[in-house]
């Protein structure tokens, strides 16, 4: 659902192998866990089963045959996964936090810096889950949320650990006036994050006007993935910021589609991040959509999944026509192929 309008634009914000069975005269042999050898396996047996026939012997053969031979170089195939997003204890990452049952949606909250940050919580009464961003700052080793108990009661910590992850690195030179802000460039950017950490505060219930039955995303644009999240970037010897969302490389004026269900609730033209549409899923799940050359929508549209509502563009500090595309939860930018 959109308003009609023209479009208001806010200038100031920013941003495994198969054995076959062996009978006959030669013994079974099994792999010792502690050396190379091979060694006799213990005799098997099985007075009461009548020896195989022929046919038997054919048939079972046949079959083994059919069965497809894993090399020695092979390797396992991770499993499709099953919920999302996908749970990943690093930093940028997702985990997924069991609160047990509940007669109603518990309150759960991440410290970060010196606020209380709340927290996406999902499920019912028979189960609720936290699903909290670990940000890219995060320390590594113990962490935790706090759960709030009923009527005042204090709260308990739910506790997890954030593992190591070692994102890529890249070197680039560039122009001295990419990396050093003239004092005009500066004030217009300490304006513009002011607004965004306003923006990015927003924790609704429900704003497209219902529950999200999966935070399962669909991928927004169609291209290649040409900068990936965490990659962190040294501009002429100077470390920066990690990367903090995806990069798909598309042609300027390519149709951007909303991943789920979502309201928006900012529209900018940005200093570094130029055309600009963040979009609230609801309870801290947010997602900002940068560099666009064309935005259809104003705060407070409604979006369905697979709406488009902007499109690719090359506005901002960039090289080329692409999308950057963000996902935040509890104020923290995590990776969006969690989300995939």
């Amino acid at each position: 659902m959109r308003h009609g309008g023209p479009l208001q634009r806010h200038n100031g914000g920013l941003p495994w192998g198969l054995g076959a069975l062996h009978r006959g005269p030669a013994p079974l042999f099994f792999a010792s866990p502690m050396s190379a050898t091979a060694v006799p396996a213990p005799a098997l047996r099985h007075p009461t089963l009548p020896l195989f026939t022929r046919r038997a012997a054919l048939l079972g053969a046949g079959g083994l045959l059919a069965l497809p031979a894993l090399g020695r170089d092979a390797k396992p195939q991770p499993a499709a996964p099953t919920v999302w997003p996908q749970a990943l204890a690093v930093p940028g990452g997702v985990v997924r936090l069991s609160l047990g049952p509940a007669a109603t949606r518990p309150v759960a909250q991440a410290r970060q810096g010196h606020a209380d940050v709340p927290v996406l919580v999902l499920g019912d009464a028979i189960e609720w889950t936290a699903v909290v961003g670990i940000p890219l700052a995060a320390a590594l080793g113990d962490a935790h949320i706090n759960v709030l108990l009923p009527e005042g009661g204090g709260a308990r910590q739910v506790a997890y650990t954030v593992a190591p992850k070692q994102y890529k690195e890249q070197h680039l030179k560039v122009s001295p006036r990419t990396v050093d802000l003239s004092p005009q460039d500066q004030a217009r950017f300490e304006r513009e994050r002011d607004h965004q950490a306003q923006v990015m505060a927003t924790f609704s219930e429900q704003p497209a006007g219902g529950a999200l039955q999966s935070l399962r995303m669909q991928v927004p644009v169609p291209g290649r993935r040409s900068s990936s999240f965490g990659l962190r970037r040294v501009f002429n010897g100077q470390p920066r910021n990690p990367h903090s969302g995806m990069d798909i490389a598309a042609a300027t004026g390519t149709p951007i589609v909303a991943p789920l269900p979502g309201k928006v609730i900012d529209v900018g033209d940005y200093f570094f991040n130029g055309g600009t549409v963040w979009l609230d899923h609801g309870q801290g799940l947010l997602t900002m959509y940068c560099h666009l050359s064309s935005m259809d929508v104003r705060v407070g549209d409604v979006l369905r999944a697979g709406e488009a509502f902007c499109k690719v563009g090359a506005t901002g500090r960039v090289t080329g026509p692409h999308l950057h595309w963000g996902v935040m939860l509890n104020r923290t930018m995590v990776d969006p192929a969690l989300f995939l």
